[in-house]
């Protein structure tokens, strides 16, 4: 069958959420690295008002009917910060929600702080970072995706992405070979990255 038609990611302004939410993936509740702000509490009054305009250009704006979510460009890593219920003029507050990656979230408003006050924001954490390899294998995963969509099976899989040879394969040898295990298990991965599975490298799984 015809090699699928790879494209890089495109035509969309932001990363949308595979389950079909019209908001950016990266929102704070799914995305530990989406630093939330909010006014001040009263009382604040030295707390930093944040000039938008200064911090620009923003690689991605999205607005709903409660938040403005934006994207920073940073050489270390983007930052993604999600403004709700924003007041001309008020300081701004991050709100750190105290669950399971309260560490990433804590790293996040560091690196956000280190930007504002005209420092190098740093690396993005460790966690949240792809390996060479890691990238690897998620690419070939999105391709393995590609390929069940456009009706292969495993055999066909296994021939474009693990060895071209197992097309040629005698169909005893083909159900017994190593390659033919690797193929299902590339299928089932991919299938669960699809299902969710996403979600775990947004949280640094």
């Amino acid at each position: 069958m015809p090699r699928p038609n790879w494209r890089a990611a495109g035509g969309c302004a932001f990363a949308p959420d595979p389950d079909g939410h019209d908001i950016p993936l990266w929102r704070p509740e799914v995305f530990p690295s989406t630093v939330i702000l909010v006014p001040t509490p009263e009382g604040f009054d030295g707390a930093r008002h944040i000039d938008l305009s200064t911090l620009g250009p923003f690689a991605v704006e999205w607005r709903d009917a409660s938040s403005h979510h934006l994207v920073l460009a940073d050489s270390g890593g983007d930052h993604y910060l999600c403004l709700a219920q924003a007041q001309p003029g008020r300081g701004l507050a991050a709100i750190l929600p105290l669950d399971a990656v309260f560490d990433l979230r804590i790293e996040a408003v560091t690196r956000l702080y280190r930007r504002l006050r005209g420092r190098p924001a740093g690396p993005l954490p460790r966690a949240l970072e792809l390996t060479p390899q890691r990238r690897a294998r998620l690419i070939q995963l999105l391709h393995t995706l590609d390929f069940r969509f456009a009706g292969a099976g495993p055999r066909e899989i296994a021939a474009a992405l693990l060895d071209a040879e197992a097309q040629a394969l005698p169909a005893i040898e083909w159900k017994s070979s190593a390659t033919r295990r690797k193929a299902n298990r590339l299928i089932r991965d991919a299938q669960g990255l699809m299902n969710g599975g996403y979600r775990k490298l947004l949280r640094g799984g």
